[in-house]
């Protein structure tokens, strides 16, 4: 029968990791225990073993002098009785003349003989929970050899080795692995071959990543359960490690998944002073970041003078505004920060732990729970081992003695004490020591809560679980080698007597299969193990019950696809939160605003802006409004975009209604003085002022009422093109007549003298060619305008915001302020004039009243200009209207209003009699 050994190699703080190179066909452990007792007596007991190795059957040269020496003796009773007495002497001996202490503690067994090396070094608390990966390594172990699918006729054994948490004892092991002397030399090898074809451990990357680098110049296949440092990616200084976990960018990742789904953008993160905490928080802070959090704070426990600054990122969590720490911790350091923090009286917190967090049996303090219920751990998932439970509760000291740690596992376990080495009878009386009451042999692991004891969050288990499959895969598949059709050189398969390590390790890193749980074991290109952890919530129930249930998994099968999911419903908070809590730096922004930035403060920290007019933020935290398409506008809340208004001077609202209502009032008051003129036209008052260029004044003045109707209503093509230019002419054709008439009358006045040439100019010649010329220049221009740049409709989206204005655009700027430019020329030209004229001695003259009506008339339009500029949509058109009713009032209320007073009240004065008497008076 084939036998070949696993190595592992373990670092568990706190506790033993033992390591054994056992036969399986003989057991785990040695038999004939009790003999081997009986005759040493208490040496065992007084010994103290730290690290074992059972030598298979079979012949083995060893090359120490020591081991030559003790292994002289060939019979059991001659050898026992020599380690009794020789060891004893020969330790005195070496520490006498080599000053030196022994490093190691060894035992070997071969072919019933044995012999132990002490060591002088202190033992360390002994670990239930590194005793549970143990026993998950025999039980492994023990059902690969009993499943004739997997290495039939070969049975696998292993060695274990204590590193103790250290790189330096670490390396020792990888130096005797190489060179398989108890004192190590370098690239010495004094057997001919390996019978240890690959290594499982160990599980910290601190301790695993120097025994690869040693084992990696050999190729030896080494497979850590517990190494997730991103370093082991560079396989230029471990060409031949591989994980069966995967490395801390994944942890980061979910945990930044995480704080994101609890909407948690505001954080701090605390870390151990070495690779696993300074690279995995600058991971997660990446990381986070680029999720849209922000990091509070990232404090580093040094591991020098380490309680001084434990004590003060304790106070900087106490006054920290985040509610939530990320502790991306090792173990040793969390628990002390916890406790500092219940010193302090931290409370409502929410922990977030990454896969260091404490079990059960290392985190039961009534001060820690307080502090850390609620927490959510990031932790290896849990996975099934079929019949490790009752495996786990099959142990008793009294049916397994060959179990040479049994006694300090029932001590730690049931806090008792055993007499001396052995059980005690059940018969025997039950003493106190020490507070302790003596072991009987006869309590039941199976009673043991699960925090002291567990038997059913396999996680670091599983993981070492499905390492010793790992390997056991790969040497099948190195059995099952076809010749002329293996993976070597020449396709050779590798010689099953003398395997390299090489060989395996390209068998190892290609395996995959399915565990007996379903599970699928592989490696990626890495080297590392399927990225799937638990989040776990630490819970402790009113009655004291501390409960750490699943309530989400993070698994990300293929690079860049990341799946998380959160029953978010079986989380218990800690007492300060009913609810999920919450950790921002700034209260969520709500629909409608923006985030605004503080200077100087990381994004997280900002104000919430309102949106301007005409943008939008449909969603909480918009770091920017959208503006609304052209069309549209924002609601008065600023939540969504509405169709705009259109808005345009309409006869069916109130001002569009009164200004109609002015308009036609004017024109037909127009109308009436027309009438009126023309009825009373023989009269003296009629007569004497130029009655045609009256009824042509009136006439226009009744047009320009009616033009400002076009400026009402929906703006057409047509009606914009006559806007303008109608109002211009008519209004320079009123404005030319009254000019004309005041010419008129100037020139009346000084032509009665019988030798003035201005008696040549009296008559209907010059105030017809007035009212054409002067209405003939305002033609051309607006005929100029129409030709070159003719108004047209527009819809105007920008003018007003929530408003589409209708108007009319009025195509060349340049050519309407001429226009109107225009009319105040002529306008202030018969200002002018019929203020010169206004002292005319004559009843009827009426210069006096052309004066006032031009000056009514050019205020008018002076003040339309800035309340023009300064009006936007109808609110424009209505101010022109304004106007030019307003104008046009004025001047037929200045102007005919008089003459209207005297003809139809005062009808006596309307008499040429009375009008000459009166120039006489003057006279």
């Amino acid at each position: 029968m084939e036998k070949h050994i696993i190595q592992g190699v373990s670092g568990v703080p706190g506790g033993y990791h033992f390591g054994t190179n056992a036969d399986t066909s003989s057991g785990f452990f040695e038999k004939n225990l009790e003999e081997r007792q009986r005759r040493m007596g208490n040496l065992f007991s007084l010994v103290g073993q730290i690290n074992i190795r059972i030598v298979p059957t079979g012949v083995q040269e060893l090359c120490d002098h020591f081991e030559s020496l003790l292994l002289k003796e060939t019979k059991l009773h001659g050898l026992i009785c020599n380690i009794n007495e020789r060891l004893k002497t020969l330790e005195l001996e070496l520490v006498e003349q080599k000053k030196i202490k022994l490093k190691r503690d060894i035992w070997d067994y071969e072919n019933g003989q044995a012999f132990i090396w002490r060591s002088n070094q202190k033992p360390r608390e002994f670990s239930i929970r590194a005793y549970r990966f143990l026993r998950g390594m025999f039980f492994a172990i023990n059902e690969i050899n009993q499943t004739p699918e997997i290495l039939p006729n070969v049975t696998l054994g292993f060695h274990i080795f204590d590193t103790c948490f250290t790189e330096t004892r670490a390396i020792e092991v990888g130096m005797w692995l190489s060179s398989r002397q108890a004192n190590s030399i370098p690239n010495y090898h004094c057997v001919s071959h390996s019978v240890i074809p690959a290594i499982i451990g160990d599980g910290p990357s601190a301790c695993s990543l120097p025994v690869a680098r040693v084992l990696g110049l050999y190729k030896f296949p080494q497979i850590s359960h517990g190494s997730t440092l991103p370093s082991v990616q560079d396989k230029t200084q471990v060409p031949s490690f591989l994980a069966i976990v995967p490395n801390t960018k994944y942890q980061s990742i979910g945990i930044a998944r995480i704080l994101i789904h609890f909407g948690w953008k505001w954080i701090g993160i605390v870390a151990s002073d070495n690779d696993y905490g300074n690279e995995g928080s600058l991971d997660l802070k990446q990381e986070f970041i680029k999720a849209g959090g922000c990091v509070a704070f990232l404090d580093i426990i040094p591991n020098h003078n380490s309680m001084e600054w434990t004590k003060k990122i304790a106070e900087n969590i106490k006054m920290s505004t985040v509610t939530v720490v990320v502790l991306f911790s090792t173990t040793e350091k969390i628990s002390p920060l916890i406790e500092e923090l219940f010193l302090l009286n931290v409370t409502g917190k929410i922990w977030i732990s990454t896969i260091s967090w404490p079990s059960g049996e290392d985190f039961y303090s009534t001060k820690v729970q307080e502090i850390a219920n609620g927490t959510l751990a990031f932790i290896y998932h849990r996975g099934q081992i079929n019949g490790m439970k009752d495996f786990l509760h099959s142990i008793n000291p009294l049916s397994s003695p060959n179990d040479i740690f049994i006694t300090s596992l029932w001590e730690k376990a049931f806090n008792c004490q055993w007499r001396d080495s052995r059980p005690i009878p059940v018969t025997e009386q039950i003493q106190i020591v020490e507070n302790k009451s003596l072991c009987t042999g006869k309590e039941m692991l199976s009673s043991l809560d699960n925090t002291v004891y567990d038997v059913i969050n396999f996680r670091y288990t599983y993981n070492v679980y499905n390492s010793a499959y790992a390997v056991a895969h790969a040497l099948h598949s190195l059995y099952s080698c076809i010749p002329l059709r293996g993976p070597f050189i020449n396709v050779s398969c590798a010689n099953i007597k003398e395997i390299q390590p090489w060989q395996l390790f390209h068998y190892v890193k290609n395996v995959h299969f399915k565990n007996r749980a379903g599970d699928e074991i592989f490696f990626n290109e890495d080297g590392e193990g399927r990225a799937r952890y638990d989040i776990v919530n630490w819970q402790v129930l009113p009655n004291g019950t501390v409960r750490n249930p699943n309530v989400g998994i993070y698994e990300s099968r293929t690079p860049g696809h990341h799946e998380v999911s959160i029953d978010e419903s079986a989380i218990l908070w800690n007492t300060a939160h009913s609810e999920v809590p919450k950790s921002v730096c700034s209260e969520s922004c709500p629909t409608g605003h923006r985030k605004a930035a503080r200077r100087g403060e990381p994004v997280c920290c900002y104000d919430c802006a309102p949106c301007s007019k005409g943008e939008i933020s449909n969603q909480t935290d918009s770091m920017e409004c959208n503006m609304c398409p052209e069309m549209y506008w924002s609601d008065e809340k600023h939540e969504k975009c509405i169709h705009k208004t259109i808005e345009f001077l309409s006869y069916e609202e109130a001002l569009g209604i009164i200004l109609c209502t002015v308009s036609m009032f004017i024109c037909l008051l127009s109308g009436f003085v027309l009438c009126v003129f023309i009825r009373y036209r023989d009269t003296p008052i009629v007569k004497a002022n130029n009655r045609e260029l009256s009824y042509l004044i009136l006439v226009s003045l009744m047009l320009c009422s009616l033009c400002s109707l076009i400026f009402i209503g929906h703006p057409e093509k047509t009606t914009c093109l006559l806007r303008q230019t109608a109002f211009g002419l008519i209004f320079s054709f009123s404005v030319s007549c009254i000019l004309s008439k005041t010419i008129t009358v100037v020139i009346a006045f000084n032509a009665k003298n019988p030798n003035s040439r201005l008696r040549n100019w009296v008559g209907q010649r010059i105030s017809n060619s007035v009212v054409i010329f002067g209405s003939f220049i305002q033609f051309l221009i607006c005929m100029s305008w129409l030709v070159c740049s003719p108004p047209f409709p527009k819809h105007n989206s920008e003018a007003e915001g929530g408003k589409i204005i209708i108007e009319c655009n009025e195509g060349s700027p340049t050519a309407f302020w001429y226009m109107f430019g225009y009319m105040g020329v002529l306008s202030t030209v018969s200002f002018i004039v019929a203020f010169m004229a206004r002292s005319l001695p004559d009843s009827f003259n009426e210069a006096k009243f052309i004066a006032f009506s031009m000056l009514v008339f050019v205020s008018v339009w002076l003040s339309f200009i800035p309340a023009y500029l300064s009006t936007k949509g109808k609110y424009t058109v209505a101010v022109e209207i304004f106007a030019i009713l307003s104008s046009t009032s004025g001047i037929l209320s200045c102007i005919f209003f008089p003459k209207c007073y005297m003809i139809l009240v005062r009808p006596e004065l309307n008499t040429r009699e009375q009008l000459m008497g009166k120039r006489n008076k003057k006279n």
